[in-house]
């Protein structure tokens, strides 16, 4: 049964196939970017102040999370995203961790209770997440190095697992 913090449905015939198996009794679900719709434009500012723009990262596989602390898939998923961040490095693979409408003190103490380096960017209006047509949490839209959206995976998902090496292995590939 998939938690209530997500939602969607699954689409896109040849990544369903490499996620085939035990991952969807795992609570995530894969949906295509549909090519025809447009790309939002993310430019955003993180805690540091250090502004992030989707238009620089291509080059790199992108990943951008949206949560929040008061979901327990996000929670559950968060320290796979790091693990994996730190596992390719900032070089191959950007892992932005977008907050849905919490203060900064919450994400601040969130950040220091649990150590998390990713970057984190509040969406305190959740207008970053409405432009992506993010509605459920955990989700997270994953970019090509050439700067296309594959799709977004929305639920808990295992980012240092074998089926999270299928999704990402092609993408990072030269």
């Amino acid at each position: 049964m998939l938690s209530n913090c997500y939602k969607g449905v699954a689409r896109l015939g040849w990544l369903l196939a490499l996620l085939a198996g035990p991952a969807g009794a795992q609570g995530f679900e894969f949906q295509a970017w549909n090519a025809r719709q447009p790309v939002p434009v993310f430019a955003a500012a993180d805690l540091s102040g250090h502004v992030w723009r989707l238009s620089e990262l291509k080059g790199r596989v992108v990943l951008i999370n949206f949560w929040a602390s008061w979901c327990p898939p996000c929670l559950a998923e968060m320290p796979s995203l790091q693990t994996l961040a730190e596992l390719y490095g900032p070089e191959k693979l950007t892992v932005l961790a977008v907050n849905f409408k919490q203060s900064v003190p919450s994400i601040q103490g969130f950040v220091q209770r649990t150590g998390l380096a990713l970057p984190v960017v509040p969406d305190f209006q959740g207008k970053i997440a409405a432009q992506w047509g993010v509605s459920a949490f955990p989700s997270t839209v994953v970019v090509g190095k050439d700067g296309a959206i594959r799709g977004v995976l929305r639920g808990e998902f295992d980012w240092t697992g074998e089926q999270a090496n299928r999704l990402l292995q092609p993408l990072l590939d030269p």
